[in-house]
């Protein structure tokens, strides 16, 4: 077996973040969660929630079915989102967060709490 000149990192091992890289890696993160719906659409999926675009749709009723395709499309494609699609008549199409989707949960609890101690 060949062997490669290149270093291959391992995911698993921590990054040595400086205050540039730290605040690059933070504005990475947020705009992987920009958007109106993406925060909505994750709290509906949080513990393992599978639903069907419906079912989506009918949670959070102010999203159009366009808008809520676009935000599901983006969130599958950062990884955060995945869907699943059944060979049937009609078409049966099923969106649950991936593992490192539902591993934001305790990191959007800590905001939620951290926003709690703003002072008035």
């Amino acid at each position: 077996m060949g062997r490669t000149h290149k270093k291959v990192s391992n995911p698993l091992e921590r990054k040595a973040w400086t205050r540039l890289t730290a605040a690059e890696g933070v504005e990475e993160a947020l705009q992987m969660l920009e958007g109106r719906w993406k925060l909505l659409i994750l709290f509906q999926l949080f513990g393992g929630e599978v639903k069907r675009f419906s079912e989506l749709e009918r949670a959070i009723p102010a999203v159009t079915q366009k808008m809520l395709a676009q935000q599901l499309r983006c969130m599958e494609k950062d990884g955060i989102v995945r869907r699943k699609v059944y060979p049937e008549i009609p078409p049966k199409v099923e969106y649950a967060l991936t593992e490192w989707g539902q591993s934001l949960c305790p990191a959007l609890d800590a905001l939620l709490k951290w926003a709690e101690l703003r002072p008035s």
